[in-house]
């Protein structure tokens, strides 16, 4: 038995987000199709790094998943992609350590926040970033930014609804890029709570926009109130970027 870890895009758009739902369609119910068309109908299990919600992107998820063939590399690749519908891609794969666990294993994660910033939005991006019909100010959200990082307890910003106790995270980096009328919030650290990057991309966006000061935000996280911060910024702007392990 070999362990796989690949590499995987997926555009949200379509789907009801990672993680297999009744009567919906998901990420993983498409890989677990695929691969069990592959084995001849042996139902094979895929760990992710970890869920995204319906709408989220992915352009660096990371999988895993066991199998009994001996198919090379290239085999795979080529037989993944033919196979899986054309809005999810395999961009690496290769055989893992037998131990390797694409969840337990992570230890950081970037996340990448789009939005559009043009007069009237393309009809072929509005699924993959989010538009703002005022232009914000770039320079405030970057000067509000800097209270994220390090380690913090980011009640403030998750989701009222997690089942998480300890809600405490250490950013590393969080930055703005402009290309064009886009506008880039990357944010990478250990771990994040649910919704939390969507949370701290709508708070610095009211930055931006004037409706609250940046020398709010250290009072903010400070407060572990949800009720503090601003509101969740819409999913289609968000993409998983990239997934850190040790080795």
């Amino acid at each position: 038995m070999k362990r796989m870890k690949a590499k995987i895009a997926y555009d949200g758009s379509g789907f009801a987000g990672y993680q297999i739902q009744p009567e919906a369609r998901t990420v993983q119910q498409e890989l677990m199709a695929v691969l069990q068309n592959i084995h001849k109908g042996e139902v094979i299990q895929v760990i992710a790094s970890g869920r995204t919600d319906a709408k989220v992107h992915a352009t660096g998820q990371v999988i895993h998943f066991d199998t009994p063939l001996s198919i090379p590399v290239s085999g795979w690749l080529k037989a993944l992609n033919v196979l899986l519908p054309e809005d999810i891609r395999v961009l690496e794969i290769a055989e893992a350590e037998p131990g390797f666990h694409a969840r337990y294993h992570t230890i950081g994660k970037t996340y990448r926040y789009k939005w559009d910033r043009s007069p009237i939005i393309s009809p072929f991006t509005r699924h993959q970033m989010v538009h703002t019909k005022q232009r914000p100010d770039v320079g405030k959200m970057r000067e509000a930014a800097a209270a994220f990082i390090g380690t913090h307890d980011f009640s403030s910003f998750c989701a009222a609804n997690t089942g998480v106790v300890d809600k405490v995270r250490t950013i590393r980096r969080l930055d703005f890029e402009e290309h064009g009328e886009e506008l880039h919030m990357v944010i990478e650290g250990s771990g994040f709570l649910y919704n939390m990057v969507r949370i701290i991309a709508g708070t610095l966006m009211e930055v931006g926009l004037g409706r609250r000061e940046a020398a709010e935000l250290r009072e903010i996280i400070r407060s572990a109130d949800r009720g503090a911060a601003g509101k969740t910024a819409a999913a289609h702007g968000l993409y998983l970027e990239h997934v850190e392990y040790e080795n």
